[in-house]
Parts: C-alpha cells; sequence; structure tokens
C-alpha cells in the first residue's frame, strides 16, 4: 500500500528532471553558437587586415618605384587598404563580445597565414616546381600546421559566456586572483622595464615580454568594453557604469604604449622574428590573463584543456616555421619587394 504513492512521487519528479537537462542542453548549443559566430568575427578580421595591409604596402612600393609624385593618401588603393583595415579590426573587436578570450586570441595566427599566401601570390619570378617546393615547404607545412591548431582551438575551445555587465567586470576586477596576478604582471613588468631602459637589455624577450604583458591587458579591456557596447546596443545600457570609461582608458593606454615597444622592437630586429616570437609570447599571456580574469577554464574538462593546449602548441609551430621561411629583411625594404609586383598593365 506504500509503495504506490511512492512511485507517483517518483514518476511526479521525472518531468523537472527532464526539463532541466533540455535547458542545459540547449545553453550548450548556444554558447558553442556564439564560440562560432566570435571566431568566424575574428578569423574575418584578421584575414581582412592582412589583405589591407598588403594592399597599402603595395601602394608606397608603386609610388616609390615610379615617377608619380602623388602623395600616397591621394590614391585610391591607399583609401581601400584604409577601409579594409577598418572593417577588419572592427571584426576582431565584435569577436571578443561573443567568445571566450582564450578563443579570440590565438586566431591571430591567421594574419600570418595570410600574409605568408599574399607573399608566394605577389612573386613574380618563375620557379621550376621542385626549386619552388624547396624553397617553401616551410610556408606550406606552416600554413597546415596552423590551420589544424586553428581548427582544435576552436573546437575545444573553453564555453564561458558571462554577460559583460558593470556588475560582473566589477566583482572580477576585484577579486583576489586577478588581484595577486595583477600584483606579480606588475613586477615583472617593472623588472623588465629597468632592464630595459637602465641596463640597456635590448634582447628580443624581455622587449616583446613588455608588449605581451601590456597586450594581456588590452585584451582583457577590450572583451569587457566590446561586452557592455553589445549590451548597451541590446538594450541593456551598460554606458552609466565608470568602469566602462576605465576599462576604455586602460584600452587605450596599454595600446598605444604596446605599440610604441613593438615600434622599438621592429628597429632592432627582424619582422619575421618579431611575428614568431611576438605571437608565442603574446597568446600565452594573454590567455593566461583571460583565465584568471573572467575564468575561461572554470568547468571545463581535462580533455578539452588538454586539445586546446595541443591546439595552440600546433599553431605556435605553424607560425614559427611560416616565418622562420621568410628572407631576412634588410633596412626600409618592403615585405613585397619592387621586383615581386605584377606589371603595371596587369593592374
Amino acid at each position: 500500500m506504500d509503495t504506490a504513492p511512492g512511485a507517483g512521487l517518483q514518476l511526479q519528479q521525472l518531468p523537472p528532471a527532464s526539463s532541466a537537462t533540455s535547458v542545459s542542453v540547449s545553453e550548450g548549443s548556444f554558447s558553442y553558437k556564439e564560440n562560432l559566430i566570435g571566431a568566424l568575427l575574428a578569423i574575418f578580421g584578421h584575414l581582412v587586415v592582412s589583405i589591407a595591409l598588403n594592399l597599402q604596402k603595395y601602394c608606397h612600393i608603386r609610388l616609390a618605384g615610379s615617377k608619380d609624385a602623388r602623395a600616397y593618401f591621394k590614391t585610391k588603393t591607399w583609401w581601400l587598404g584604409l577601409f579594409l583595415m577598418l572593417l577588419g579590426e572592427l571584426g576582431v573587436f565584435a569577436s571578443y563580445a561573443f567568445a571566450p578570450l582564450s578563443l579570440i586570441v590565438p586566431l591571430s595566427a591567421v594574419s600570418v597565414i595570410a600574409s605568408a599566401i599574399i607573399g608566394i601570390i605577389f612573386i613574380k619570378e618563375k620557379w621550376k616546381p621542385k626549386d619552388f617546393l624547396r624553397r617553401y615547404i616551410l610556408s606550406f607545412i606552416g600554413c597546415g600546421l596552423a590551420i589544424v591548431g586553428t581548427y582544435l582551438l576552436v573546437t575545444f575551445a573553453p564555453n564561458s559566456h558571462e554577460k559583460m555587465t558593470g556588475e560582473n567586470i566589477t566583482r572580477h576586477l576585484v577579486s583576489w586572483p586577478f588581484l595577486l596576478y595583477m600584483l606579480v604582471e606588475i613586477v615583472l613588468f617593472c623588472l623588465l622595464l629597468y632592464f630595459y631602459k637602465e641596463k640597456n637589455a635590448t634582447n628580443i624577450i624581455v622587449i616583446l615580454l613588455l608588449v605581451a604583458l601590456l597586450g594581456s591587458m588590452t585584451v582583457v579591456t577590450v572583451k569587457a568594453v566590446a561586452g557592455m557596447l553589445v549590451l548597451s546596443i541590446q538594450g541593456n545600457l551598460q554606458l552609466d557604469y565608470p568602469i566602462f570609461y576605465v576599462m576604455f582608458v586602460c584600452m587605450v593606454a596599454t595600446a598605444v604604449y604596446q605599440a610604441a615597444f613593438l615600434s622599438q622592437a621592429s628597429q632592432i630586429y627582424d619582422s619575421s622574428l618579431i611575428a614568431s616570437v611576438g605571437y608565442i609570447l603574446s597568446t600565452t599571456v594573454a590567455i593566461t590573463a583571460g583565465a584568471v580574469f573572467y575564468l575561461d577554464f572554470v568547468g571545463e574538462d581535462a580533455l578539452h584543456i588538454c586539445m586546446f593546449a595541443l591546439g595552440c602548441l600546433i599553431a605556435f609551430l605553424g607560425v614559427f616555421l611560416i616565418t622562420r621561411n621568410r628572407k631576412k629583411a634588410i633596412p626600409f625594404e618592403p615585405y613585397i619587394s619592387m621586383d615581386a609586383m605584377p606589371d603595371e598593365g596587369a593592374g
């Protein structure tokens, strides 16, 4: 007699459990969709920026090699490059509002892949198949590895999706893990800056580690600003929170100083070395900052984390091989030489 009510009670409890399961599945699919949107925006943005930079280089080189007295900013090619650059940067900026920081940052490898492919396309010299393959075998292998690494990054990226409200950002900003991380980063930055300024330590690791430390704060603030702007556009106004303007000022300041250190590094070291070492250091530090500030990997299983780390390592190796194959640049020589440009008539 007592078992019947118990069975009825169990039957009554089943629908809520089933409903909770369906909600969690729908949330999982939604978070994956947001990851995909953010990844596609970042890939599109980096690809367009790479095309824009090469268009502007093409414009500068063509004017330098001709008797055309026009300033570069009076040419349609240069303005097209500027428009594409702004469009690409807007795409990368928007991507931070949809996907975790740890997913978006490593996707800058797309710029290196695109630059390598564009560089090969612009080569005018006629190579025999064997010579061409031998000369660019590292670039082909590097592109393949970078693409495989990018696929793993997108597939096994963390699914942490928190609304970038003023309250959430403020809570993360004053959390003890981030405060401890900031203390370590500030001490390390001051030590590196001391050796760089006072001891004239111009080793590429020192300079690019300064860039990476600044860059980690840049991407943390970019995600906060982008997320709050998207929420405001959707109707949940966030611009009346003071933290938005604090993050915006930090974003601009760190980006400016980051560009200054990069400029100094480019005067000392080859651009391909800066690209590979800078990508590895900046990506590693930025992912660490995102994991601490936004708790990107909380709740992720060990397999996903290991596969994501493997994707990063493969992308690192791919970028290293791509940049290693580039010829050493001599001062003031553009990436695409005049010998490599198409004939004027062909344009």
